[in-house]
């Protein structure tokens, strides 16, 4: 192979570099040129081929994990991502990546149906800006209690609205009722029912699981007793939109099912595209259930989640 003068010199400039681990003002040194001449040698050789540089993060998930999740799940995209060492971060990331999967799918004139609560608020702040028209956002389900501070609901709502120019579509409602009749009597409002009837329409829905934990959000708000979440801890695995559901994605208690204000579970099952964020070794439980009974399409989550969920480590 006949080598131009230009060639064998980013060559000597790369072995210098490269093999030996000399400074570029060494190689400049050693060569009898300058140091921005050493610099484009290298990326001469670069361009030539004649240098390839592999990085192996010890950070980054094999692809088997992504690719046995949806071979299992029927699921058309799997996003596995490093587990991080704190919640806070494992949030972040999950929330970019979240909303990276969104971005590429959301398109004009869909009917966008969201949830609420830190995980959706993670994915609606790393949105950013796209060029979409007639997107309208709808919540799948009914807000905190009158009584609660949280402004993450609304939050939620605008970011996701500001991301794709986006009409917002409100719920002026708990998430939860005393009393089944009187859900039911609310539900028939003409105001109200366009809105829940525009989230059944809804084909994308963006959603997360929730673990049975001491801090859930239906029992800090006083939506249950405390009798109610003993039969939940006792027959439930988790929450999907506020819905918990039993080892096989059942509604696990009718009667409270009957008083929550959100998608049903067969309406979720039902759209064309489910995407799932959720991530913590708490939620593999829940994300498992999910994922067997058809309510996720598409999945981020994170390695030690993914590897919970599969089986390899205890949940």
């Amino acid at each position: 192979m006949n080598l131009g003068p230009r060639d064998a010199r980013s060559l000597d400039a790369a072995r210098l570099y490269y093999e030996r681990g000399m400074s570029q003002g060494e190689v400049a040194q050693r060569l009898g040129v300058s140091r921005p001449t050493v610099s484009k040698l290298i990326q001469h050789a670069r361009d030539r081929g004649y240098v390839t540089v592999e990085i192996h993060d010890p950070r980054s998930v094999p692809a088997d994990v992504a690719e046995e999740l949806r071979d299992r799940y029927g699921l058309e995209l799997a996003r596995v991502l490093p587990s991080q060492h704190g919640e806070a971060e494992l949030l972040r990331e999950l929330g970019r990546a979240g909303a990276s999967v969104l971005e590429d799918l959301v398109a004009d004139g869909d009917l966008l149906g969201i949830t609420w609560g830190r995980t959706m608020n993670a994915v609606a702040r790393s949105l950013t800006r796209r060029d979409r028209r007639g997107v309208q956002v709808v919540p799948l389900k009914g807000g905190p209690c009158l009584t609660s501070r949280s402004a993450s609901p609304h939050e939620t709502v605008r970011l996701f609205c500001e991301a794709f120019g986006a009409y917002p579509r409100l719920l002026p409602l708990p998430v939860m009722f005393d009393d089944p009749q009187v859900k039911l009597v609310v539900e028939r409002d003409r105001h109200i029912k366009q809105i829940l009837d525009l989230g059944r329409d809804a084909q994308t829905a963006i959603f997360t699981v929730g673990a049975l934990s001491p801090d859930a959000a239906l029992l800090r708000w006083g939506y249950v007793s405390d009798a109610e979440w003993a039969a939940v801890l006792d027959k439930a695995v988790g929450e999907i939109c506020s819905r918990f559901i039993d080892e096989r994605g059942n509604a696990a208690l009718p009667d409270l099912d009957a008083r929550t204000v959100a998608v049903s579970l067969a309406g979720l099952r039902a759209k064309a595209t489910r995407i799932c964020v959720a991530g913590g070794l708490p939620k593999a439980r829940p994300l498992r259930t999910a994922l067997a009974s058809g309510y996720v399409s598409h999945l981020v989550t994170d390695e030690a989640t993914a590897r919970a969920v599969l089986g390899g480590v205890p949940s």
